[in-house]
């Protein structure tokens, strides 16, 4: 599976005991109430009541997938889909480590909604696709996998276990935007009202930033990383998402560059992509590597370093964990922390240096 978005490996099912686990997997699989399918039903509305809300179906790049009750024991393969469950009240069995090593893969923007209940198992990216043993023993209802890369293969084996909600197919693999990943994980817990409710106010958060930031308008600016050279994210990244809903605009030809992926390494012959209002660094060490960067010629040329526009985020805080969890518990953890920064980056005084949050490193 899950070609993590920061560090993009391809991912194979693990096959190490898998017929013992599958088969254990089926006798689970007969006794649940929710079930799965390859129909093209998009499903009922659904209501927000406990038991009028189901049975709902959701489509998804593998075809469609029916939950027939309300799920009660939910595992989480998509990377930041546990937040998504937390802020509608529920907590997963299990959950998948991304970033930070937080307990129960719940990070301190999530800490609330987990409040005083048991953390969830923690299943690890190993790089081999999702943990099917380790899944099939926490005897799910519901797998969730909507910010996530599931090949066929592991959706179809997945599948086995429980009900699977895979990436939707209309986005790049880890392209779902935060507000869709809300509302199907809403559906599928038969709570797609309090969901849209939860991104609204998420949504007032950016138009309110935007509203006192005017400058954010028509400026342009992009998010990358000085991972192998220079690594720029696309349109359809959440972390690019999270520009636009602010009011900036990305570089012309940013995805024509990167193709069909959520980002990618440009070549130098393209810093020019990088020229842009503001620019936000996802940097490893930001000191180091805002010094290293200014030893490029290219980049050390470009106005948007000559200026001093750029933002760097130390990637393994907590900041830095929120600019990439993009999630509805994240988001406004992160705008508080980011917004002062891009304010300072295009407030059009040449002689401004971005003042790095505490957080930053």
């Amino acid at each position: 599976m899950l070609g993590s978005p920061r560090r993009a490996p391809g991912r194979a099912p693990g096959r190490t005991r898998l017929a013992t686990a599958l088969a254990a997997a089926l006798l689970l699989f007969t006794a649940t109430a929710c079930g799965s399918s390859d129909d093209s039903d998009t499903g009922s509305e659904g209501a927000a009541s406990k038991n009028g809300a189901f049975p709902v179906s959701i489509a998804h790049k593998y075809g469609s997938t029916t939950v027939k009750a309300e799920p009660e024991r939910i595992v989480t393969v998509g990377l930041t889909d546990q937040d998504a469950v937390l802020a509608l009240g529920k907590v997963p069995v299990g959950t998948t480590e991304w970033l930070g090593g937080y307990k129960g893969a719940v990070g301190p923007w999530a800490a609330d909604a987990l409040g005083s209940a048991e953390a969830p198992t923690v299943l690890k990216d190993t790089g081999t696709g999702p943990q099917t043993e380790k899944i099939a023993a926490l005897r799910p209802d519901l797998i969730l996998a909507v910010y996530g890369g599931l090949t066929k293969e592991q959706y179809a084996t997945l599948s086995k276990f429980a009900p699977v909600v895979a990436q939707p197919k209309q986005y790049n693999d880890f392209g779902v935007p935060w507000q869709r990943q809300t509302e199907t994980i809403g559906k599928a817990l038969g709570q797609e009202n309090k969901a849209k409710k939860l991104v609204t106010g998420v949504e007032a958060d950016f138009k309110s930033a935007a509203k006192e930031n005017p400058a954010f308008a028509g400026s342009s600016a992009v998010m990358a990383t000085p991972y192998e050279g220079i690594f720029a994210f696309g349109s359809q990244d959440p972390r690019s998402r999270v520009l636009t809903g602010l009011g900036f605009t990305l570089p012309s030809d940013l995805d024509k560059v990167i193709g069909d992926e959520f980002g990618a390494n440009i070549s130098k012959e393209r810093t020019d992509l990088l020229d842009t209002d503001a620019i936000v660094w996802i940097a490893s060490d930001p000191a180091k590597d805002e010094a290293k960067l200014h030893k490029n010629a290219l980049y050390a040329d470009l106005d948007v370093a000559k200026e001093d526009r750029e933002v760097y985020v130390g990637e393994s805080s907590d900041y830095g964990n929120s600019v990439s969890f993009v999630s509805v518990l994240s988001l406004p953890y992160m705008l508080d922390r980011l917004v002062p920064q891009l304010a300072s980056a295009v407030d059009g005084d040449t002689a401004t240096k971005v003042k790095q949050h505490a957080d930053s490193q």
